[in-house]
């Protein structure tokens, strides 16, 4: 068994890519348009790791609301440095729900809020401000 890939319905592909892909630092590996379903497929996956582990981004184009897909649960990636990371995030103007207070996990948001957790890479790094005195916001 191999793994593929995770599903996320988006509303906006626009605000989607620019969060997976100018912000979170994912790269379209391909994408579909399904006039007959009505509906566009777009496959993201971390540099260099097309075909391993890939999120599918499926825009419906009929507008349904999706709610905050809570029971989705979320998505994880490894990052080299998760204060960079972070800081890359909320300067693009995404909010840190959970910020990395422990130097090794953090959670945001995308923008149809699905929950991302960005795990560093190897171990902790040590506590760093802001992000030890920060506090959590909204849900994540």
């Amino acid at each position: 068994m191999k793994f593929l890939h995770t599903m996320v319905r988006v509303s906006d592909v626009d605000a989607s890519l620019d969060f997976y892909c100018n912000k979170l630092g994912l790269v379209e590996v391909r994408r579909k348009d399904v006039p007959q379903g009505r509906y566009t497929l777009i496959f993201l996956a971390a540099p260099g790791q097309a075909g391993v582990a890939e999120v599918e981004l499926t825009h419906n184009w009929d507008p349904e609301p999706y709610g905050e897909g809570r029971n989705f649960g979320h998505l994880a990636f490894e990052v080299d440095d998760i204060y960079a990371a972070c800081k890359k995030l909320q300067d693009g103007g995404v909010t840190i729900n959970r910020p990395p207070r422990d130097g090794y996990m953090a959670f945001v948001r995308s923008p149809d809020n699905v929950s991302i957790e960005l795990l560093q890479k190897g171990s902790a790094l040590p506590p760093q401000e802001p992000w030890a005195s920060m506090p959590n916001t909204g849900k994540w």
